[in-house]
């Protein structure tokens, strides 16, 4: 395994290390204006939410590590303290990938990238008419990370509107993750597309208590022919079958078998699955 001092590399090597290594990053698609009142736009994937009471986003426009200069953003929010954080997804993403280029401050990324803007409801700042969903924020607070190339500074942000379009929710309202199309940032020049290909579902054990790995039988626990996610699948059941249990789950199955069981794993059916485990290791 490779072990890494990092301050023992020159930053942009440990730039790419640390940005290859944790992704996929969502982007915060910033719309600020300068004092003069001039929009800019730029992506950034140093970026997440926080808190929701109250709701909370943070963004970095971290200082070049070329040239050690900030981002007009940064010199924005520091002049203004709204910003815009517009949603990505992969119909825009070639269009806002152009706004990342250096352009001079002053100019308008709106033009530049094609992009429609849309006055704000509570801030300055323009929305991206183009992204499904617009987070309209006041500036709380601008926390200066270092003072050298590659050093970070933390926007936060309290959100005080949001505007979504309604062709990306479901019918109960609610942001469907297959609509939305979102994208998000990887190491280099990739990204990552969030559609059925690429996503699936984990239930949350955040009511229930999982039984745990260390309380499944030891030839279970132990068998080479069981990965980890089917170790943490059987984990996450809430207690383990009875004798009883298990002679009902196999009362429907014809010839037990490891890939049975597998498979039953695959379709998150941990009881049945245990149950063919119980006879096959």
């Amino acid at each position: 395994m490779l072990t890494i001092d990092p301050k023992e590399l020159p930053i942009p090597k440990l730039h790419h290390y640390l940005l290859g290594s944790i992704g996929p990053r969502p982007i915060a698609f910033a719309s600020t204006i300068d004092a003069e009142g001039n929009r800019n736009l730029a992506p950034f994937s140093f970026f997440n939410v926080f808190s929701a009471n109250p709701p909370i986003l943070i963004f970095s426009p971290a200082r070049s590590g070329r040239t050690n200069t900030t981002k007009n953003t940064h010199d924005n929010v520091k002049a203004v303290a709204e910003v815009v954080i517009n949603v990505v997804t992969y119909d825009m993403v070639h269009q806002m990938s152009l706004t990342s280029s250096p352009f001079e401050s002053g100019v308008d990324e709106f033009e530049k990238a094609g992009f429609t803007p849309i006055a704000s409801d509570t801030i300055r700042p323009f929305r991206v008419k183009e992204s499904p969903v617009q987070i309209e924020c006041k500036v709380l607070e601008i926390k200066e990370l270092g003072q050298n190339g590659g050093a970070g500074n933390l926007i936060i942000c309290e959100v005080q509107k949001i505007h979504i379009d309604e062709r990306v929710l479901d019918e109960n309202q609610m942001v469907d993750q297959k609509k939305i199309d979102l994208v998000s940032r990887m190491g280099g020049n990739w990204y990552c597309r969030a559609n059925d290909a690429s996503m699936f579902e984990v239930d949350k054990p955040i009511t229930t208590i999982g039984v745990g790995v260390d309380s499944l039988p030891i030839n279970i626990r132990t068998s080479s022919q069981l990965t980890g996610n089917d170790l943490g699948i059987l984990g996450n059941m809430q207690a383990i079958p009875t004798d009883e249990e298990i002679k009902a789950e196999l009362s429907v199955i014809d010839t037990p078998s490891l890939s049975l069981a597998k498979d039953l794993l695959n379709k998150n059916k941990p009881q049945m699955a245990y149950a063919v485990l119980t006879q096959v290791l």
